[in-house]
């Protein structure tokens, strides 16, 4: 077998001779290697052929040695096709022992891998330079070719004894010990009865914000994202449906808490803008990248968020929006509630891929609009309930002051600026609401100081 360019793929005959041979000669050497070694990873056809018969005979219970294995490869009707009894007995001939086999197998397995990758990348170099084929599918080959070699690598990494895990358990709480700060141990909120509930955002996790449109995801999610970012953090924000400057709009109405109707009409004052220049400017310096790309899909996400972590500049990404996002699938006939579902798969994978907390905002469905008071529930979660089962935490937003209340049923809060942000569910903590405070335009997010009057009322 060779490559397109002609050039001899790695590997090597007797190597796997002597792996197959001593799989023969000793009937325990099949445990020692069917954490490394399958099938397609023999370059000759044949010792793939009766590797494959020796791995079903130890999955079946059955006694690896040179009679049984004839047998079993005569009962297939494969006997002839790898060269007869005469070849299994000369296999069997060629090692006298299973010294060093573990060796072995990982040089065998080393140069399968090697094999994959030329031929992807072969593969992926055709397409590039085939105008049917875009940048990002082709992007998207890449790293599926690279997940599934990387996946190899660390196959039998994966499985740890109990004392490793407690070892690593450690590490981790410890570490979250050094870096605690009043209780904070990963990335704030913006909220601190947000930040209190949850520890911060934490590694691996997915985190869905909720909300039906108007109700203030965007501007929630802005909000966390500038914390992050005034934290230290870099902060990466994907904005499908916003153009980034209009993103930069509330950034900055936010910090300097200018009229939002007059900024966007142009009718402020020059005293005024001099005032948002140095808000800009403040803002400016902030680790914080925005991507507005019109056709954006979580392949392109993931690429893009790949290449940044690799540099050091993504500590946290926040998706605006997921039902929005274009989502590529390879059967046509999946429908839309499969494909945000696959989405939710991907952002889950993305978190734990690069060990790094995901915000991923979502649209909620109709049926909160027809509940008492208007107030959302998981199962309000639009076209696919089982982005729920992904997300590590899920806040589903909330304005009572939308639903016509004066007064919030759970709190007694008047609901003037009054925004509830509720744990709907929490895989490491609590479920609880928590309440914030907003500007008029929900441009400024900020925590919830009850007015002062009504505070004197309640003594």
């Amino acid at each position: 077998m060779e490559n397109s360019r002609n050039t001899p793929l790695p590997q090597e005959k007797e190597l796997e001779e002597a792996v197959i041979g001593a799989l023969l000669v000793e009937s325990r050497a099949i445990s020692l290697v069917i954490g490394y070694l399958r099938p397609e990873m023999f370059y000759d056809p044949k010792l793939e052929t009766i590797y494959a018969s020796i791995e079903a005979m130890f999955h079946e219970g059955k006694k690896v040695d040179i009679l049984t294995v004839k047998e079993e490869l005569q009962k297939q009707g494969k006997l002839q096709e790898i060269g007869g009894a005469y070849n299994i007995t000369w296999l069997s001939s060629k090692v006298a022992s299973s010294a060093h086999l573990e060796t072995h197998a990982m040089i065998l397995k080393d140069k399968y891998l090697k094999r994959e990758l030329i031929t992807g990348l072969h593969k992926a170099l055709s397409k590039a330079a085939d105008e049917t084929f875009d940048t990002e599918e082709v992007l998207s080959d890449i790293h599926a070719l690279i997940d599934g070699i990387e996946n190899d690598c660390g196959w039998k990494q994966q499985l740890r004894p109990m004392s490793s895990l407690m070892a690593d358990t450690l590490r981790e709480a410890e570490q979250r010990q050094q870096n605690n700060r009043n209780g904070l141990t990963g990335i704030p909120t913006g909220l601190a009865d947000l930040d209190k509930l949850t520890s911060g955002l934490q590694n691996n996790d997915l985190i869905l914000i909720g909300a039906r449109p108007s109700v203030g995801k965007t501007a929630f999610g802005l909000n966390m994202a500038k914390a992050a970012a005034q934290a230290g953090h870099n902060a990466v924000f994907y904005s499908i449906e916003m153009q980034g400057e209009r993103l930069g709009d509330r950034w900055i109405l936010s910090e300097c808490r200018l009229n939002a109707t007059q900024w966007r009409s142009g009718l402020i004052s020059e005293e005024e803008m001099i005032q948002a220049r140095a808000t800009a400017n403040k803002l400016s310096r902030l680790p914080l990248y925005i991507d507005d790309s019109a056709r954006m899909s979580m392949d392109y996400i993931r690429a893009s968020a790949r290449m940044l972590h690799s540099k050091g500049k993504c500590d946290v990404i926040f998706i605006d929006y997921l039902q929005l996002s274009e989502m590529k699938h390879e059967k046509e006939n999946r429908n839309r509630e499969q494909e945000v579902a696959q989405a939710a798969r991907k952002a889950k994978m993305l978190a734990k891929e690069l060990s790094i907390p995901v915000v991923l905002l979502s649209q909620l469905n109709r049926e909160s609009e027809t509940r008492p008071f208007k107030k959302p529930a998981l199962a309000d979660l639009r076209e696919s309930g089982s982005i729920e089962q992904d997300a590590d935490i899920v806040i589903l937003l909330y304005r009572p002051a939308q639903a016509g209340l004066s007064t919030d049923k759970d709190s007694g809060f008047p609901t003037d600026h009054l925004g509830v942000a509720i744990v709907a569910k929490h895989r490491n903590g609590e479920t609880k609401s928590v309440y914030f405070g907003h500007s008029s335009d929900m441009t400024v997010i900020s925590d919830y100081t009850p007015p002062m009057e009504w505070v004197l009322r309640q003594k």
